[in-house]
């Protein structure tokens, strides 16, 4: 390949990529690649192509390398698009193909940008998902389970004994010594409905001691037919009287 073509190719370059084009030597130029699609800020995306060709060109590959300018670009994400880029310029030798490179380089880039933003995307749905599962899971409680329930059943019982132990201390603080005794005694023998009617029986004699009055209602009775006979037996009555 003469020189004349070489410099041909490079003034076609240089009117299209009037400002991403600087040559270093008549065999040496960089080219500064963005994507083809508009990126976010965090996947603002901008690399720098080195070409350097080697005597035979375009009959054999340019040496290529890739250096991010502005982004990140992982060892394997370079190594992938250096081998892309050498697939490309082995189907075009023979030809100007720098023009050609370039423009896959871009698509490249296009790619890896529209793949890293289906993934954050793709990441932040899992996240939201995982949230709403969540979210169910506390709403809707822990589903139960013979063990969940055993445990459930032990931790209430044992909730269930001192709430009643508290009643019943309050309960004694009400009552006399000896009737605190005699409630001692009671609790360890009677079952439970025999304590609950004690309970009963205890709260309406406190009730009594708090000043209610107590009424015999057989003072109220009336007497039965025969009763009071004999204290008008010997009395007689005439027409006389």
């Amino acid at each position: 390949m003469s020189s004349d073509v070489l410099l041909e190719e490079l003034e076609v370059l240089e009117s299209i990529y009037p400002t991403e084009l600087s040559k270093s030597s008549e065999r040496d130029i960089e080219l500064e690649v963005e994507p083809e699609v508009d990126s976010e800020s965090e996947d603002k995306l901008t690399v720098s192509l080195s070409l350097h060709f080697p005597d035979g060109y375009p009959d054999v590959l340019p040496d290529l390398s890739l250096k991010t300018l502005e982004g990140h670009l992982t060892d394997v994400e370079v190594h992938s698009l250096l081998a892309d880029l050498s697939a490309i310029g082995t189907d075009n030798l023979g030809m100007a193909m720098t023009f050609t490179l370039v423009s896959h380089l871009r698509e490249s880039l296009s790619s890896l940008v529209i793949t890293r933003a289906e993934k954050r995307e793709k990441e932040e749905r899992e996240r939201e998902r995982i949230a709403l599962e969540e979210e169910r899971a506390r709403t809707r409680g822990t589903p139960v389970t013979v063990k969940t329930f055993k445990a459930w059943k032990a931790k209430f019982d044992l909730e269930l004994a001192a709430r009643k132990t508290l009643v019943d201390e309050e309960k004694l603080k009400a009552l006399t010594p000896k009737e605190r005794d005699e409630w001692k005694k009671a609790a360890v023998r009677l079952s439970g409905r025999q304590l609950f009617e004690r309970n009963k029986a205890l709260e309406e004699d406190m009730l009594l001691e708090e000043g209610t009055v107590s009424v015999d209602a057989s003072q109220y009775e009336r007497p039965k037919t025969g009763e009071n006979e004999e204290d008008d037996d010997g009395i007689t009555f005439s027409d006389s009287d």
